[in-house]
């Protein structure tokens, strides 16, 4: 058995140590998407079928059977792949199934990275400061400072361009048409991780509905925001440890 961790944006496979430490097992892969932590590479367009394209293709290298996880961006790769390829995993688990239902509106930055100008403008100054400035950043959103700074390092050219690709082959009605396949992804069992505290992902039903399409249960973590797995690492490896438990 494998476990696979996907991170998001704007992150690096830093953001899983925490909860990767509570789980305390030995099969655990973390992947890191082209520009978040990885070399963004000469070539890759960094859309959202290239970060499926991706994924698939590192899961065919990792031994199986394989329990993929995915947050923020990271979460939508998995979905996308999951209802692309679903025979390349036993199980899956995402935090944004919310992005994929019809009526989702894009969160206020994302639109900013979306519009042109105004997305470099936004990006410059998040990768335009010191190292110290980079930190202050990660850190105001909510993430422990040592995770922050590690993030912070990776804070780059190739991280900008990416987000900027990536948001803006997402724009609606991209994720909406996306989000017919939904159904697809119930081929394997999965588990949809719903902080109710988190801003990005849309309205609490909106995230229930998708799941439901998806075939996924739903576990609440009440209270935890989008950054639930250093908020209380307990609780999310809590919450993973139990669905795969039902696979057994």
């Amino acid at each position: 058995m494998t476990v696979v961790f996907v991170h998001g944006n704007p992150e690096t496979a830093a953001i899983w140590g925490p909860l990767v430490g509570v789980l305390g097992r030995d099969d655990v892969v973390l992947l890191s998407p082209p520009g978040f932590g990885a070399p963004l590479p000469d070539g890759f367009g960094a859309t959202v079928v290239e970060y499926r394209d991706w994924l698939e293709t590192e899961l065919e290298s990792i031994d199986g059977p394989i329990d993929l996880v995915g947050h923020d961006w990271g979460g939508g790769h998995v979905l996308n792949a999951v209802m692309h390829r679903p025979e390349l995993v036993r199980s899956w688990a995402s935090d944004v199934l919310g992005l994929f239902d019809a009526d989702y509106v894009w969160h206020d930055m994302a639109q900013v990275w979306q519009t042109p100008g105004a997305g470099e403008e936004l990006i410059e100054t998040m990768t335009g400061g010191d190292l110290t400035a980079r930190t202050g950043l990660m850190a105001s959103l909510g993430i422990p400072d040592d995770i922050a700074a590690a993030i912070a390092e990776h804070l780059n050219a190739d991280m900008g361009a990416a987000i900027l690709a990536l948001y803006r082959s997402a724009a609606q009605p991209a994720m909406a048409e996306a989000g017919r396949a939904l159904e697809s992804a119930a081929a394997r069992p999965g588990l949809s991780l719903l902080a109710t505290k988190d801003p990005y992902l849309g309205a609490n039903d909106t995230r229930r509905r998708a799941a439901s399409r998806a075939g996924a249960r739903t576990e609440v973590l009440d209270g935890l925001g989008h950054w639930w797995m250093v908020e209380d690492p307990h609780r999310g490896a809590a919450a993973l440890t139990a669905f795969w438990q039902t696979l057994e």
